[in-house]
């Protein structure tokens, strides 16, 4: 059978078919991710693996339907390779707020114990087919119905404080649409973040676009948010002008001092970027700037592309295994000699890590690049 690493790195580039798609937590199809997903818990890691995509379909692996224990074995071409289980669904969707907003509407359950909310559902990107970044779904929630425009911060204390009660939350996340004005968020994460602590003690992650004032981070810093993530995405210059028009407005430099500064208020590895790879940046591309990352103290979480349903890129293929692994396992090894390691984070994306192998990677100390 395969190993760990390469299990989760296979089975999320080819996605997953189901024989039960009941089984486990709830999956959607569009919006903001991680969607066309399922979480599933292989040995002692949760990951969220596509079922909704291109690839998925089509895909090698087959799930059966999870036995009397919640255990289901993963069948490749008809052979056995693995046993998951499927974390159950989360017990404070069933509630509602006090003016009658399913909770499921404000935040959802990620992995099998982190909350997130997109605080803002807008952005200033996605009004326009000419600047959003063809990757995004982030309006598709909101069409459908399944979420609202603006959580106030009160409707966020409130369910937070309830998942953590109800379903042992230990960490959540808090991203935001793009809103006018030179904060890019920063400042709806603060008071989001300030009503959730006074409510409950959880470790918080904001994710914002590069603030244009740097005095942002230590606001948000004192606010309450513990780590903080601004995603570059897609590394090269030729790659975000394609696949991100609007956000590429934001030049590289802008992010870098962004990182410094950031850095300087939350501390090393508790700043993070997505970086997602398949989208024409090549590994040697992705690998250079995870050595700049590693060398700043920025945890560099990259994880495969998923074709989003709705999205521009919908049909675009997924990053095969052997592309993925050329990528995450000198990284992984680049990050534990940087001292970066996901397990060291306080909360975010990258502590959660079921959106990529790189976690598992970062535990085999292969030998790989250097970091400076």
């Amino acid at each position: 059978m395969p190993d760990t690493a390469t299990l989760i790195n296979d089975l999320q580039t080819h996605g997953m078919r189901l024989v039960d798609p009941r089984a486990g937590q709830d999956s959607r199809r569009g919006g903001a991710g991680p969607s066309d997903h399922k979480a599933v818990t292989i040995g002692d890691r949760t990951v969220m693996i596509p079922v909704h995509t291109a690839p998925s379909f089509d895909s090698p692996f087959l799930v059966e339907a999870p036995d009397a224990t919640g255990a289901s074995r993963v069948l490749r071409d008809g052979d056995e390779v693995a046993q998951v289980r499927f974390p159950t669904r989360a017990k404070f969707y069933q509630l509602k707020t006090a003016d009658g907003i399913p909770y499921s509407h404000i935040a959802t359950l990620h992995s099998k114990d982190v909350l997130a909310t997109t605080v803002l559902q807008t952005c200033i990107r996605y009004e326009s087919r000419k600047k959003t970044c063809q990757f995004c779904s982030i309006g598709q929630s909101l069409a459908a119905g399944r979420t609202i425009a603006h959580k106030s911060p009160a409707q966020l204390a409130e369910v937070a404080k309830a998942a953590v009660e109800l379903d042992g939350v230990t960490h959540m996340v808090l991203t935001t649409g793009t809103p006018p004005g030179k904060d890019r968020g920063a400042k709806v994460l603060c008071e989001s973040a300030a009503a959730i602590k006074a409510a409950v003690d959880l470790p918080l992650q904001g994710q914002c676009e590069p603030p244009e004032d740097d005095n942002w981070h230590q606001r948000m810093f004192d606010a309450g948010i513990d780590t903080l993530g601004m995603h570059l995405e897609t590394v090269t210059p030729e790659v975000r002008a394609r696949v991100m028009p609007g956000k590429a407005t934001v030049p590289l430099e802008k992010y870098f001092s962004s990182f410094e500064a950031a850095v300087k208020v939350f501390g090393r590895g508790q700043v993070s970027t997505y970086i997602l790879a398949g989208l024409g940046d090549t590994p040697e591309a992705i690998l250079e700037m995870g050595e700049k990352l590693c060398a700043m103290g920025v945890y560099p979480f990259v994880v495969p592309f998923v074709p989003i349903s709705g999205t521009p890129l919908e049909s675009h293929p997924a990053p095969a295994p052997e592309f993925m692994a050329s990528i995450l396992r000198p990284l992984g090894a680049m990050i534990a000699r940087a001292g970066i390691e996901s397990s060291k984070m306080k909360a975010g994306c990258g502590k959660c890590g079921a959106c990529s192998a790189l976690a598992t990677y970062e535990k085999l100390r292969i030998p790989g690049r250097a970091t400076a």
